[in-house]
C-alpha cells in the first residue's frame, strides 16, 4: 500500500441538521500514527465530523477513506475505529473486567484470548487487580480508562474521542492527559479527539485543527497554531486578548497612534484594521504620560503607550495588571509573572508605561492576514 493513503481522509464533507449547516464542505487527512486535535467552540462541527468518521452519522456529500479504503457507507459495526464517549458509556451491570471484554464476545473471539487480551489491558490502563469491581466502585478517572480500554480492546485502526476529560476534574484531567499521550506513544495509533480546552489539545495533540462554523479555520502544530494564527478568530478563540481597532496605510499600523510595521499593506490609502496583543507579550514599566500622538506617529520608532492601572488581579502563577490608556475608555490587560508583579509594587491609580513585544493585524480583506 502507498504510504501516503495510509490514515483517514476525509473528503468534502457536508453535513447539515435541518437548516443547520454542521460541516460545510470539510476536507482533512490524518496520517498513520497521528494524535490529531479537533478544537472549536460548542456548535463548530468538531463532534459531528468525529461521529461521521465513526460511522454513527451519515454524511450529506462526502467521503470518508481509511488506508485508501472509501468506508464513507459501512456501519460503525463494519469499522475498525475504537470511540470514547464523554460520560464513559460504561454497562452498569457488569464488571470491569466484561466491560473491556464485551467488544471482543461479540466478535466471538475465543475465551482464553479474551482472558488475555483484557488482562493485558488491566495493566496497560494501571487498573491490575480491579477487573471484578463494577463502575459504580471506580472514580471517575478510572471509569475513563476502562472506557479506554474497551475501545481499544478490538484492536482499531482509529481511536476516536469525545471530549474524553470534560467530566473530570482539574486534578484528574491533568493526570489523563499526560497518561493518554505516553498511551498514544506507547500502541501507535492514529487517534483523534474533540475538545473545547485550547490548553488539552495544545498538550496532547501532535497537529491541532481549529473549526469554526462546521469549516476548517486553520491547521497545523500547537506552536504554528499559537504562534501563527491565520485568522482574527484563531486569534481570538486561543487565549486572552486585547483586541483594538485601529488603521493601517503606508506600511505601518496604528494602535493608539503607535506606529507598528505593517509592511503587507504599503498603500497610501488609510484602511481599518484590528489590533490583536496577548497579555503576556506586553511590558509594562512604571511611568508618566508620553510623548503625544501626532509625535508618536511622525517618530516612526517603537513607542510605549501610557496608562493608569485599574486593578491588580493574582491567579496563581500570574498576575493580571488591568489598565486603562490615558487617551481611551477601554481597558488594556498585561500578564506579568507573580514575581515581577510583585517587585513593582504597583498600585492602583498609578501611571504605567506599555510596549508590546508582538503585535498581529489583520484586515478585512484576507490577502493582507499577518
Amino acid at each position: 500500500m502507498n504510504e501516503q493513503s495510509r490514515g483517514i481522509h476525509i473528503r468534502d464533507i457536508s453535513k447539515s441538521f435541518g437548516a443547520f449547516k454542521a460541516l460545510d464542505h470539510v476536507s482533512l487527512e490524518v496520517p498513520q500514527g497521528t494524535l490529531l486535535a479537533l478544537l472549536g467552540p460548542s456548535g463548530s462541527g468538531k463532534t459531528t465530523l468525529l461521529r461521521i468518521i465513526a460511522g454513527l452519522e451519515w454524511p450529506d456529500a462526502g467521503t470518508i477513506e481509511e488506508d485508501g479504503t472509501n468506508i464513507t457507507d459501512r456501519h460503525a459495526r463494519q469499522r475498525e475505529v475504537g470511540f470514547v464517549f464523554q460520560h464513559y458509556a460504561l454497562f452498569r451491570h457488569m464488571s470491569v473486567f466484561e466491560n473491556i471484554a464485551f467488544g471482543l464476545r461479540v466478535r466471538a473471539v475465543p475465551q482464553r484470548e479474551i482472558v488475555a487480551r483484557v488482562n493485558e489491558l488491566l495493566h496497560l490502563v494501571r487498573l491490575e487487580g480491579l477487573g471484578q469491581r463494577k463502575p459504580s466502585q471506580l472514580s471517575g478517572g478510572q471509569r475513563q480508562r476502562v472506557a479506554l480500554a474497551r475501545a481499544i480492546a478490538i484492536r482499531p485502526k482509529i481511536l476516536l474521542l469525545d471530549e474524553p476529560f470534560g467530566a473530570l476534574d482539574a486534578k484528574v484531567r491533568v493526570e489523563l492527559r499526560q497518561w493518554l499521550r505516553r498511551l498514544h506513544d506507547e500502541i501507535g495509533m492514529t487517534s483523534i479527539f474533540v475538545t473545547h480546552d485550547q490548553e488539552e489539545a495544545f498538550e496532547l495533540a501532535d497537529e491541532v485543527v481549529v473549526m469554526n462554523h462546521g469549516k476548517i479555520e486553520q491547521r497545523g502544530t500547537p506552536d504554528e497554531v499559537f504562534d501563527q494564527p491565520a485568522t482574527p478568530f484563531v486569534m481570538d478563540f486561543l487565549g486572552n486578548v486585547n483586541l483594538f481597532h485601529g488603521r493601517v496605510e503606508k506600511g505601518q499600523a496604528f494602535w493608539h497612534g503607535i506606529p507598528i510595521a505593517y509592511p503587507d499593506y504599503p498603500h497610501a490609502e488609510a484602511k481599518a484594521a484590528r489590533v490583536y496583543l496577548r497579555p503576556h507579550e506586553l511590558e509594562l514599566v512604571r511611568g508618566t504620560k508620553s510623548a503625544s500622538i501626532e509625535n508618536k506617529e511622525q517618530s516612526g520608532q517603537e513607542q510605549s503607550l501610557s496608562a493608569h492601572v485599574l486593578r491588580i488581579t493574582r491567579n496563581g502563577a500570574i498576575t493580571r495588571i488591568s489598565c486603562r490608556p490615558h487617551d481611551s475608555e477601554s481597558e488594556l490587560h498585561v500578564d506579568l509573572p507573580a514575581e515581577a508583579a510583585r517587585s513593582l509594587a504597583l498600585e492602583t491609580g498609578e501611571n504605567v508605561l506599555i510596549t508590546p513585544r508582538n503585535v498581529r493585524v489583520f484586515l478585512p480583506d484576507p490577502e493582507y492576514v499577518i
